[in-house]
């Protein structure tokens, strides 16, 4: 098996590979919590009711940073009119190298997609090192290639 260092930088990551705590309660402070929203920036339930409620997603902001939270929207249409939301988060990322991005597994919950058809649109994502991708994203993008599971 490769080794891999899974030291734990944060209750709410891991450093090479950059993967994503599956439940974040509480952030660090530059720490910025990346979910699934609708364009209305109604932030009714799951991730998105988390972002509002404990890290500051302003209600009627759908995309874009507020607070602590950088909102994706996932809720109006097939996995191709998210991939330009997901272009865009992962430029901002790059420019904000002072953050790192804790990204849940958005469009998985209540917007119905499967980790498959969301995952690939972060394949920009994984050598950017503030960049924290769910593991079930990371398992579909890198760890085939690393033979993790051999």
């Amino acid at each position: 098996m490769p080794l891999i260092n899974t030291q734990i930088m944060s209750k709410n990551r891991t450093e090479q590979p950059n993967i994503a705590s599956g439940k974040i309660d509480s952030l660090e402070k530059d720490e910025i919590f990346v979910f699934g929203s609708n364009l209305a920036g109604h932030h009714m339930g799951g991730a998105a009711r988390a972002a509002n409620l404990k890290f500051g997603a302003e209600w009627g902001v759908g995309t874009g940073m507020t607070g602590q939270t950088y909102a994706i929207p996932t809720m109006q249409g097939g996995v191709e009119t998210i991939k330009p939301y997901v272009d865009e988060f992962i430029e901002f990322a790059m420019r904000r190298q002072d953050l790192k991005f804790l990204v849940t597994r958005i469009g998985c919950g209540i917007a119905g997609f499967k980790d498959e058809e969301i995952a690939h649109l972060f394949r920009k994502a994984v050598n950017i090192n503030n960049i924290y991708l769910p593991k079930e994203f990371y398992d579909i993008l890198v760890a085939p290639y690393l033979g993790v599971y051999d």
